[in-house]
């Protein structure tokens, strides 16, 4: 490894012997100055990964030759020391863009720990990560094969995405591909798991943990209940990941009541899942119930028209006689035109916006090049999420909301899943389009590959006809037609896909905030 190089600004730098020869015995390579003039020549002609600067000088002073410094090397590292602890100094010293100040007299460790914390600090989170990965990766492999119940699932899907985003911070990358196969590895279990128990849950009074179509009677009707006014914020095809990026952003306005994981409905697609939570019914319930708000897979149009009246039906179920306001978000303009109508809307005691970018992302990355450059991968996918809320009229929204009475629950209708590997069905023409999940007639596939649900009654699902049947892909598989195979296997391997059994689409955030005092 190349010795880290370090520049030493101060007038009395021959009282610093001690420091720099400690310095050197640990293997820094130390040059110095005395005065702010000479560190800028040495600067010009050399490179150092970490400044150490002297507040007080004579001639120029550090305040005075640090952004002289910034504009030769504007990322190197620059640590202030100084006799004063005086604030308006200090104020100064950090407005400027330090990384870090010390306070004279200066120890060797101190010394040490800053350069650690300034210039090593990427190398020690990789190397401590890692360590504690590759610990953590032998419990976790243990848990995925004795998973039983859907707690524990959710437990080993939280763990996962944690190590995910550690491992992110880091710049060892094999442990990315060990950890990838270890999600694999789960969501093939995972799949198992709902093959074996999906039916069951859907029977009426079976027990079964909190699905979807639960969220207003278990979630939004005790806060209402307790007359409490709630702005409920559905992101469509938002994970639990990208939940985790958002947090920290949102921690700044809103204190985080409650955290779990749900379990969507399948097919994992806003037509089945974000109707059924408005309706807090099955799909097969609603199609029965309100034929009038359903709509076939093969009819055109919008299969999400009736979303408002769908929430009507259900508060009139169950007796909530109140006023709510009900917005989709598509662009910045529908964002804005929901914030300057908020007045009006508090006055109702619940407001429920749909926010549809991240889903409209999923799908443009899958038709444009462009962002399927910007999201190659996970990693890139939650970053450009994060993008977008930074600036967003969603955030706009929850800062305008911090000072307000109201409860904020945010949650979605499905995640999704970047997908890879292809396999081969065949189906007539009225078979369904989507390439985590098909219903169709005389549908050929292997069975081996496939959840197969031939009466989709038993799974809470209406059916085009008679002898209509579903299948579902599983962890990162995906639908090809054999006419064309390899066109279509290139065309869509890597995108982000959704309807399917993974871990990444079913497993759901549901959060609930309240406003920092």
């Amino acid at each position: 490894m190349n010795k880290i190089k370090i520049l030493w600004i101060d007038d009395e730098i021959d009282l610093l012997k001690v420091q720099i020869l400690f310095l050197e015995a640990k293997g820094y390579h130390v040059d110095t100055a005395n005065n702010g003039e000479d560190a800028l020549e040495i600067l010009q002609e050399k490179k150092f990964n970490i400044i150490f600067l002297d507040e007080h000088m004579p001639g120029l002073t550090g305040l005075e030759v640090l952004p002289k410094i910034k504009i030769i090397t504007p990322t190197t590292p620059v640590v202030m020391v100084t006799k004063s602890e005086a604030e308006d100094i200090m104020d100064e010293a950090i407005g400027s863009k330090i990384s870090d100040y010390l306070i004279k007299p200066v120890n060797p460790n101190q010394i040490l720990l800053s350069i650690k914390k300034n210039v090593d600090e990427k190398r020690l989170i990789t190397e401590k990560t890692t360590e504690k990965y590759q610990i953590a990766f032998r419990n976790l492999s243990m848990q995925i094969n004795d998973c039983r119940t859907f707690d524990e699932w959710t437990d080993v899907y939280k763990k996962l995405v944690y190590w995910e985003l550690e491992l992110e911070r880091t710049s060892e990358k094999t442990m990315d591909e060990i950890l990838s196969m270890q999600k694999d590895d789960a969501n093939y279990g995972f799949s198992k798991f709902i093959k074996s128990n999906y039916k069951e849950w859907i029977k009426e009074d079976a027990d079964h943990p909190f699905m979807v179509h639960e969220v207003f009677k278990k979630r939004i009707f005790p806060l209402l209940d307790n007359n409490e006014n709630v702005f409920l914020i559905v992101i469509d095809n938002f994970r639990f990941d990208q939940w985790k990026m958002l947090q920290p952003l949102i921690s700044d306005y809103f204190s985080l009541e409650s955290e779990e994981l749900i379990s969507t409905l399948l097919p994992t697609s806003t037509q089945y899942a974000r109707n059924a939570m408005f309706a807090g019914l099955t799909p097969l319930q609603i199609s029965e119930m309100f034929p009038q708000f359903w709509s076939d897979e093969k009819e055109e149009g919008s299969k999400n028209d009736f979303e408002r009246e769908l929430i009507e039906t259900l508060l009139k179920r169950y007796r909530k006689d109140i006023p709510f306001s009900f917005n989709k978000v598509f662009n910045d303009y529908h964002g804005k035109k929901v914030i300057s109508n908020l007045k009006t809307n508090l006055r109702k005691q619940l407001n429920v916006v749909v926010f549809n970018f991240v889903d409209m992302l999923s799908h443009a990355r899958t038709d444009m090049q462009m962002i399927r450059e910007l999201a190659k991968d996970d990693a890139a996918y939650r970053s450009l999420t994060k993008t977008w809320f930074e600036h967003s009229s969603l955030l706009e929204l929850m800062k305008e909301l911090r000072n307000k009475d109201v409860k904020i629950v945010i949650t979605t209708d499905h995640g999704t899943i970047k997908v890879q590997n292809p396999i081969k069905v065949v189906g007539e023409k009225d078979t369904t389009t989507n390439l985590r999940y098909k219903q169709g007639k005389s549908l050929a596939y292997k069975k081996n590959e496939v959840f197969v649900v031939t009466k989709p009654e038993e799974i809470g699902l209406p059916k085009s006809n008679i002898s209509s049947s579903f299948i579902f892909t599983m962890n990162r598989d995906f639908f090809v037609y054999p006419n064309n195979f390899n066109h279509y296997m290139k065309y869509y391997r890597d995108t982000f896909q959704h309807g399917g059994i993974s871990m990444e689409e079913m497993l759901i955030p549901l959060l609930i905030f309240n406003p920092k005092n």
